[in-house]
């Protein structure tokens, strides 16, 4: 794999004369206590301005900081005015603008399309301080306060919708969030290198509309750049023209030539050269032509997913109209000495003390826990972490996580000694990395563990095992916790890894996500089967009793993920029942954009083949009526369920099921006031429908802009 500048390593930009901020400044007040006359790059968040690692624009912010520009935070503005977004001024060199940690639409509504009444991101845990899709508004008020300004959108929002996009909110296909948004350019993934050079190019003074030429970004173009090579990939199921090969030996006067009147002489033709990678580019079906066709959706969806490896993917463009999207190849991974410096930042590791008392439960969640590596090379079809991060992994030092755990004992208020997470999006991919980096780099796969562990995969847990021992043994630290999740397939080649994590690292009950026990769904999510669990279970039991410990393994599964039956679902359920787990909390599949298994859900294709017309259909569970049989089925016990349950096993032919023995799923009575008798009860309510306010409540102040006027007042 190619290499890249350090991202540290660029001449500062002169701003950097005033120093570093104690925190970003979010008002005109706190730019003139640091005698700031304006901002140089303004970035625009959903999410409450919390100066920690764990949060995106703490992280850019932090970094473009140590880049010698100065930057200004805006977040949760009030998105029905442009007032908000002016309070800062004109950014001197651009505004980057991003939806927060979570996709807004996932942050605001469930899987059954219902609007959440909170948000862990916002002061207090309150809802409706951010707008549906807030990646388009806020890049449409950002250019009507400053036209002329420089546009970078970013973020896991715009990283999902890069290229035409199935919604499920809307349950339709969406352009570009590159389009709608009227952004001049879309950066994807954590994006701190490509963002470093972005900036830089523009302080230089290039144009942005210049700047096409740097990896993990997107942009709109028009036709295809000179000494490019384009590979149409816009069609399936149409077979080119078949010539039949020459043959070399034929005895005719085209093929072959006399010499001397002897010798008969073959000429074979040399192949032309291919173009080279870092010049081609994949051309996806039209944006046009997967709005209207669900397979071909799923074709470019596979495709795409193909080119996401930074050693080789090419460059891809997708239609929409007379205009391209144009996707450059993912951005290098940073090295382990870059991610220690993004991580060892000056950050006050706080929220904004605008926010003064009020919690953010999203911070409280991550207020003692330390991330020490990115991306996951699992490639479960359902998560996003892949389309984000990326399969390679990037881990920290081992002495910068020991800072970071020494600087959270040392000056993190409420700290009891107990670090919550040594982990990350993986708790044990820690190091994990392919054994050849040639290997590596021309990898086509989708993932490392699936269908079963690649031979090539270095499954050494000793580097993580190293970290723990050392981090236990710091002064003031009780407990070092792991509750990220662990992929226990990996897990279970290192029994000394899971006797260490056992023994010391488990708080009473360790979360594991099997995601279901049939072979079907598991095979479309690109999970373990169950004998991986089981082998980790054994271990997991033994080492608990030899530590003396009474500990618990929490499986987690998800409903109706495609490729699920509804007898997938009640084998499902009898596993519960037989194991004794009854699941309070229980996750029913969600489609977040560019995921594959939202391809599936679309489609009714399965993208990890190749897809044609003709294929084979997966199940799909669609309906809200069958989504809620299936989430039923995971909480057999809820006597809600029951009347449910009861109609889906005699249709089913498995009333056998219904009785009141210890063999039986659910009981013939039900008790008084549940099931349909409990329906008419309390409505989910909300505090945002997401319409612009009517009446009254247009004149009320948003609660962002409540806290911005109060904070202008204490200055």
């Amino acid at each position: 794999m190619q290499s890249a500048p350090d991202i540290f390593s660029y001449r500062k930009y002169w701003a950097h004369k005033f120093g570093v901020a104690p925190v970003l400044p979010m008002s005109r007040a706190e730019m003139d206590e640091l005698g700031w006359d304006s901002c140089d790059v303004i970035i625009v968040t959903g999410d409450a301005y919390v100066d920690h690692p764990s949060f995106g624009m703490a992280v850019i912010g932090r970094v473009l900081e140590a880049q010698g520009f100065r930057v200004g935070i805006i977040a949760q503005p009030n998105w029905q005015s442009v007032e908000d977004f002016q309070c800062l001024g004109k950014p001197n060199i651009c505004f980057g603008v991003t939806a927060g940690n979570m996709d807004s639409m996932v942050n605001r509504y469930t899987a059954d399309r219902k609007m959440r009444s909170d948000d862990a991101y916002s002061p207090g845990g309150a809802g409706g301080l951010r707008p549906d899709r807030s990646v388009n508004v806020y890049a449409q008020r950002c250019r009507e306060a400053y036209k002329d300004v420089p546009l970078i959108i970013g973020g896991i929002e715009a990283s999902l919708r890069r290229i035409a996009h199935y919604d499920y909110w809307s349950d339709k296909v969406r352009r570009s969030v590159l389009l709608d948004s009227k952004a001049d350019l879309l950066v994807y993934g954590n994006a701190e290198r490509q963002i470093v050079e972005i900036v830089h190019r523009l302080a230089n003074g290039e144009d942005i509309g210049a700047l096409t030429d740097i990896r993990g970004t997107a942009f709109v173009s028009r036709g295809l750049p000179a000494e490019w090579a384009e590979i149409d990939s816009s069609l399936i199921d149409e077979p080119g023209q078949v010539d039949s090969h020459p043959d070399p030996y034929a005895e005719s006067a085209n093929k072959c030539k006399t010499v001397s009147g002897e010798t008969t002489v073959v000429r074979f033709e040399r192949h032309a050269q291919k173009h080279p990678r870092d010049k081609t580019v994949i051309r996806l079906p039209a944006y046009e032509q997967v709005k209207q066709d669900p397979v071909l959706y799923a074709h470019a969806s596979r495709v795409f997913h193909l080119e996401t490896n930074p050693g080789n993917a090419r460059a891809i463009a997708q239609a929409h109209g007379d205009r391209d999207v144009w996707i450059n190849p993912p951005p290098i991974p940073l090295t382990t000495q870059e991610l220690d410096q993004v991580f060892e930042l000056n950050y006050t590791r706080r929220p904004h003390p605008e926010y003064a008392e009020q919690k953010l439960p999203a911070y409280e969640m991550i207020r003692f826990s330390v991330n020490i590596m990115r991306g996951c090379f699992g490639g479960c079809t359902f998560c996003s972490i892949t389309e984000h991060e990326g399969r390679i992994i990037q881990s920290r030092s081992e002495d910068s996580i020991v800072k970071e755990i020494q600087t959270i004992r040392d000056s993190v208020p409420g700290f009891t000694g107990i670090i919550s997470d040594l982990g990350g999006p993986t708790a044990n991919m820690y190091r994990l990395a392919c054994k050849s980096p040639e290997i590596e780099s021309a990898c086509r796969r989708l993932s490392c563990v699936h269908p079963g562990i690649c031979k090539n995969l270095n499954t050494n847990h000793h580097s993580l095992i190293k970290l723990y021992r050392r981090a236990r043994k710091l002064p003031g630290i009780k407990k070092i916790l792991v509750a990220s999740g662990l992929r226990y397939d990996l897990a279970v080649e290192s029994p000394e890894y899971v006797k260490e994590l056992v023994t010391h690292h488990v708080g009473g009950y360790l979360k594991i996500a099997p995601e279901h026990t049939e072979q079907g769904p598991l095979s479309y999510m690109m999970k373990p089967g169950m004998g991986a669990y089981d082998r980790f279970k054994k271990l997991f039991d033994r080492y608990s009793k030899e530590a003396g410990k009474e500990q618990y393994l929490i499986p987690y599964f998800i409903a109706a993920h495609p490729g699920t039956t509804d007898e997938d679902m009640l084998n499902l359920a009898l596993w519960l029942k037989q194991n004794g787990f009854r699941a309070d909390q229980v996750q029913t599949f969600l489609p977040s954009p560019m995921a594959l298994a939202t391809a599936m859900y679309h489609s009714g294709k399965n993208p990890l083949k190749k897809v044609t017309h003709l294929g084979a259909d997966i199940p799909i569970t669609r309906g809200l009526k069958q989504r809620r049989l299936h989430k039923a089925f995971l909480r057999y016990h809820d006597a809600n369920n029951w009347p449910l349950l009861r109609k889906a096993l005699q249709r089913m032919g498995r009333a056998d099921l219904i009785g009141n023995g210890k063999r039986h799923l659910i009981p013939t009575w039900q008790p008084a006031g549940t099931g349909d008798a409990a329906k008419g009860g309390r409505r989910f309510l909300t505090q945002h429908t997401g319409l612009p306010p009517t009446g009254k409540s247009a004149d009320k102040p948003t609660r962002a802009k409540k806290l911005r006027n109060r904070s202008q007042r204490s200055v």
